[in-house]
């Protein structure tokens, strides 16, 4: 067993919480529970913010979460390099809460989107994504209704230029700018993606791939090897 230590945390309405855990597990870290409420990161080297509804999306989605007491610990750890991976609600939390530019709005098609999604890595300078090829295809699970992400003129242009896109889809499913399914702080320890690896690692219960793997073996290297 790694002595890596990855924490979950869990807000009001996180659904994806034991999702996440088990996959921390699968590549053999150890998956800390973290409570919203909390008032320390008891001491994780990486955190792990997953899905769901947060506060059930009220006002924005994961504008309530942003404010929890956890938050008040994990943004600064990010900023001074804590890895941190949010996906679905967990990146619009991190787009809430500063770490990432831009936002997460309704789908262009004003319906919820639930299916099997193809995807490119563009990006694996990344404390997430260096399991990774540059330009390979990958399959995840999407399940969103306000995933559509968008910003500036400008931040999308300093995106680009920076190399900060992350992930692409292949088939846009929710009108995203660029096509732009996951993106990076520019350090590369901060990633926000809508698709969800976490439901995507075993074969056995019906998930399209085990493509999910290599963020969670990524984070484990990048730990391992600090």
């Amino acid at each position: 067993m790694s002595a890596a230590r990855v924490g979950v945390v869990t807000f009001p309405g996180t659904l994806d919480d034991q999702d996440a855990a088990r996959a921390v597990r699968l590549v053999g870290a150890e998956a800390v529970p973290l409570w919203h409420a909390d008032h320390d990161l008891k001491g994780v080297d990486a955190v792990f913010l997953p899905g769901g509804f947060s506060y059930g999306d009220y006002l924005r989605c994961g504008a309530i979460s942003r404010f929890a007491p956890l938050m008040d610990e994990l943004i600064p750890a990010a900023k001074a390099g804590l890895p941190v991976l949010g996906t679905c609600n967990g990146f619009q939390i991190l787009c809430e809460a500063h770490l990432l530019p831009g936002a997460l709005t309704r789908n262009a098609s004003l319906h919820y989107v639930c299916r099997d999604q193809k995807l490119r890595i563009e990006q694996t300078a990344t404390a997430w994504t260096n399991s990774f090829a540059p330009g390979q295809e990958i399959v995840l699970p999407v399940k969103h209704g306000e995933g559509r992400y968008v910003a500036s003129d400008e931040t999308l242009a300093a995106l680009e230029a920076n190399d900060q896109v992350v992930v692409r889809y292949i088939g846009n499913p929710n009108g995203s700018l660029n096509d732009i399914a996951g993106i990076r702080n520019e350090a590369g320890n901060v990633v926000g993606l809508m698709p969800h690896p976490e439901h995507a690692v075993e074969e056995l219960v019906g998930a399209p791939s085990t493509d999910g793997l290599g963020f969670f073996t990524s984070i484990l290297k990048k730990l391992v090897n600090a």
